[in-house]
This record gives C-alpha cells, sequence and structure tokens, in this order.
C-alpha cells in the first residue's frame, strides 16, 4: 500500500464514523433553556399544563 492508499482509507473511515455518529447520537430539539433561541417560544414561560 502507498501512502495514497493509507489516507484514502483513513478518510473514508473518518467519513463512515462520523455518519454512524450522526445517526445514534441524539440531539437536543426544542427549547434548551435559553428562551433567547426560542423565539419568545419557550417552554419557561407557558404555563404548567394540569391533570385532570
Amino acid at each position: 500500500m502507498s501512502i495514497g492508499d493509507i489516507i484514502l482509507v483513513l478518510i473514508v473511515a473518518a467519513v463512515v464514523f462520523f455518519a454512524v455518529r450522526s445517526v445514534f447520537v441524539k440531539k437536543s430539539v426544542g427549547c434548551s433553556g435559553d428562551c433567547a433561541h426560542c423565539g419568545g417560544a419557550c417552554h419557561h414561560t407557558a404555563p404548567p399544563d394540569k391533570k385532570k
């Protein structure tokens, strides 16, 4: 194997690693507690739901 083949294998392995990682890593969705990023629709300012 030449140095070009090794670099190509490393690049392909890195791409596969990050693709698989992005599938399995859960990202937080919604308000993170910083209401400036929620556009005023932050759940911290909404009244709590009343259970019947």
